[in-house]
């Protein structure tokens, strides 16, 4: 049967849209001390002065616990998968698109597919795919940590931009280079890009109850147009001390409940003049319908409806948010007797 979803490399490859300028629009706000009054499901852009450091800080409460929790994945499956989902969101909103941004890595490790998306809106949803035995086996050896090469292996990690059918589709593929998924993003960023960045991720059951939360730092280097207002070596230190600064920020602070992302921010940054723009909110929300599926069903070979069919019943369950939905087979009958 033809994959519904076929793996983004086998898609045409064209350069991503320019990251850094033009997406923060907002005005600058002046960073407060009280608590942010939407503290999760949230990305916080902000800009570090004089050096024209761009970043956005990312917290994911509810929407991330959401998604995790409609699977039963292992805790390591489902941790590197709420990193994944984090670093979608921390890339999307450096990018200026109207449609929906994709990460995806297919490797050959015990998690050989990971597949995040993020739309223009906010809409998040994700899913993994894992080999059970496998993952068993490297849990009981003593001594390995849940390490991209580890657990994910060799492969690669794409970053897609679909603005609609009738539109280029803009892509990034890198090889999977780096122990975090954070390391492979930054060599993507490295090798394709040119932009110097620094990404921090996290994702843990640190909510109440045990809930999943994750969170994510994300700074660029983006020459400001026009030029600075500084010279060169202070640009150079300024970067540096941000870079510093940055990678003091523990993983349980990236998903700690009681602390704010302002607060946050304002621990790391406040010396170096750092600003704030307004929020924006994320929610967990699947794109998947019947109407969709039954579309996609139509477009299927007979043979292929024939080995779906069960008991006049044909079942489909969407792999992000893992909704069933039922097609009586009488409504295909046409197709299969084609």
């Amino acid at each position: 049967m033809k994959d519904p979803h076929p793996p983004v490399a086998w898609r045409r490859t064209l350069p991503l849209p320019r990251f850094g300028r033009g997406v923060i629009s907002a005005e600058f706000v002046t960073l407060p001390l009280e608590s942010d009054p939407t503290p999760d499901d949230l990305v916080q852009p902000f800009q570090i002065d004089p050096f024209a450091l761009r970043g956005r800080l990312v917290r994911l409460g509810p929407t991330v616990d959401r998604i995790l929790s409609q699977h039963d994945y292992p805790e390591p499956v489902a941790a590197v998968l709420g990193e994944a989902i984090v670093l979608a969101v921390v890339l999307a909103g450096a990018l200026k698109y109207d449609g929906i941004f994709t990460l995806q890595t297919k490797s050959d490790g015990p998690v050989r597919l990971i597949v995040a998306d993020v739309s223009t809106d906010g809409a998040v949803r994700g899913y993994a795919q894992y080999d059970k035995e496998r993952l068993d086996g490297l849990r009981a050896c003593p001594g390995l940590s849940s390490s991209v090469p580890e657990l994910i292996g060799k492969g690669y990690i794409a970053f897609t931009v679909d603005q609609g059918e009738h539109t280029e589709r803009y892509q990034g593929i890198v090889e999977l280079i780096g122990a975090t998924l954070a390391e492979c993003a930054r060599h993507y960023f490295r090798q394709s890009e040119q932009i110097q960045a620094g990404i921090k991720l996290s994702a843990s059951r640190s909510g109440p109850n045990g809930a999943w939360r994750a969170g994510g730092l994300m700074l660029q280097r983006v020459p400001p147009e026009g030029g600075y207002t500084v010279i060169a070596d202070d640009v150079e230190d300024g970067w540096r001390r941000a870079m510093v600064l940055m990678s003091s920020a523990t993983p349980a602070e990236l998903v700690d409940p009681l602390l704010s992302p302002h607060r946050l921010l304002f621990r790391l940054f406040h010396d170096e003049g750092v600003r704030v723009y307004d929020t924006h909110p994320i929610e967990a929300r699947c794109r998947c319908s019947k109407e969709r599926i039954g579309r996609i069903l139509r477009s299927f070979p007979a043979d292929d409806i024939e080995e779906l069919r069960k008991d006049e019943v044909i079942t489909v369950t969407c792999e992000f948010c893992n909704t069933s939905y039922d097609f009586a087979g009488k409504d295909f009958a046409p197709l299969a007797s084609a």
